[in-house]
């Protein structure tokens, strides 16, 4: 088991894993930027060590900086989270170098599931079915426009090293393709350092359903179900929910079974999601990607399984074996997360940073917030928006819709702005809670 492990994240994923590795009875050391001297993860680790100034590139994503922590420290595990570091192939290496055990894939399994179309071969070389579209990068726009013409529009253009919506672009006719393309390259150049994009088939009605997967070293892997995330704004979750509305049992099961194919085809290890799109008109689902790291979201499957996926996750990369009892796990109930951000949506969801001036979040049976932030914190413009995350546990789906609203209704945070009401409007929305949506459902909210 590991002694110590250094958390190379902050906000309420530091918190996360943090309380993980304290009730394993593992040491926690914290990095920090000078933008968050006063974070409570720094407060509730172990050891803390500032790693450098606001600016991400210099200290959430200074790989030197980060590993002279863990050295100094004698961290013999890094775990890195989501986002920054946690799907870098090059980092993974390095701490394998450094005889230190990153809590996350290795630079290989990264390599050939975090490049988008690199995955999508992958997956085709195993049989399962993937989205219609190029075969790999699309080098320039004549080659893109005669896929683009193949398989039919609309289309979607997507950076090959993407995330979070950001080089991506719809494009429905070929009038418009050119203008997308060039768009979509000069984006992920921007956001990723990479300016490569591949082209799929663009679907009407789309569901965006994701697979949670749980691998060990012994050759195990578990799916712990499915996480409904057809609620996005800009390609972005806002709500996610586990199980989905539309998704029966035999298609849960086939799609469980899906995701266990692709992560024993690439000797998974960890915690890990399986991305689909579903399309409901036909009952088929395609791979999308795979994220190589534990999700945002992962309460939701918490607590429709009763399974600690972080603990586990730290223990799949220390060597144990998972319990047999997850190849035949039940759902229980019915969960809900809504993502709390500092935004105002009544001006485009422009970022909110600023000092909280008080804060009050909701409690009872069933009901868990997952947050950092408390009464004079003050939010740093440098990084992500999410502040919180509320998540809600009930034994049907409308009994959750109301707990989740209640709970909203509790929240106070004064000082800034957020997207709760936002979320309260989703929440009483009859589309919503009939379940009818896909992920254009924000689109003209």
């Amino acid at each position: 088991m590991f002694k110590k492990i250094l958390i190379a994240n902050r906000g309420e994923i530091a918190l996360r894993i943090i309380r993980a590795s304290r009730e394993l009875g593992i040491k926690t050391v914290a990095v920090f930027s000078t933008a968050d001297d006063l974070s409570l993860h720094k407060k509730f680790a172990d050891e803390a060590i500032c790693i450098g100034p606001p600016n991400p590139l210099k200290s959430y994503l200074n790989i030197p900086s980060i590993l002279a922590a863990a050295e100094l420290t004698d961290a013999d595990a890094i775990h890195p989270g989501y986002g920054f570091l946690s799907e870098n192939a090059n980092f993974s290496s390095i701490c394998k170098e450094n005889n230190i055990v990153f809590i996350g894939s290795d630079s290989k399994t990264i390599s050939k599931m975090g490049h988008k179309s690199t995955a999508k071969e992958t997956m085709k070389t195993v049989g399962v079915e993937v989205i219609p579209g190029s075969e790999g990068v699309v080098k320039n726009v004549q080659d893109g426009l005669e896929i683009a013409s193949s398989i039919g529009y609309p289309v979607i253009i997507k950076a090959a090293s993407g995330g979070g919506g950001r080089g991506m672009r719809m494009v429905e006719n070929e009038e418009d393709f050119t203008n997308s393309f060039n768009s979509a390259q000069s984006e992920s150049k921007i956001a990723f350092d990479n300016d490569e994009v591949y082209i799929e088939k663009y679907f009407t009605q789309p569901r965006h359903i994701e697979i949670q997967i749980l691998s060990d070293i012994h050759g195990n892997t578990f799916a712990f179900g499915e996480r409904e995330c057809s609620i996005q704004r800009r390609h972005q979750k806002v709500i996610e929910e586990s199980p989905s509305p539309i998704i029966d049992d035999e298609t849960r099961k086939k799609m469980c079974d899906t995701a266990v194919l692709a992560a024993k085809s690439v000797n998974y290890v960890g915690a890990g999601t399986i991305e689909f799109l579903y399309d409901p008109l036909t009952n088929n689902f395609y791979f999308m990607e795979m994220n190589t790291r534990i999700q945002v979201e992962h309460p939701v499957t918490e607590f429709v399984t009763n399974v600690d996926l972080v603990k586990h996750q730290i223990l799949c990369h220390a060597g144990l074996a998972l319990p047999s009892k997850y190849k035949d796990l039940n759902l229980r109930g019915h969960s809900i997360e809504c993502r709390i951000n500092a935004e105002d949506p009544d001006k485009n969801f422009m970022p909110s940073p600023g000092t909280l001036t008080s804060v009050h979040f909701p409690g009872g049976l069933g009901v868990r917030v997952d947050s950092s932030v408390y009464t004079g914190y003050t939010i740093p413009p440098n990084y992500d928006s999410m502040i919180a995350k509320v998540i809600v546990h009930a034994q049907s789906r409308t009994e959750a819709i109301n707990k989740m609203y209640t709970s909203l209704d509790e929240c106070v945070i004064s000082g800034i702005k957020t997207n709760i009401e936002f979320q309260k409007k989703i929440l009483k929305n009859d589309s919503f809670i009939k379940g009818d949506f896909n992920t254009n459902f924000l689109n003209n909210f």
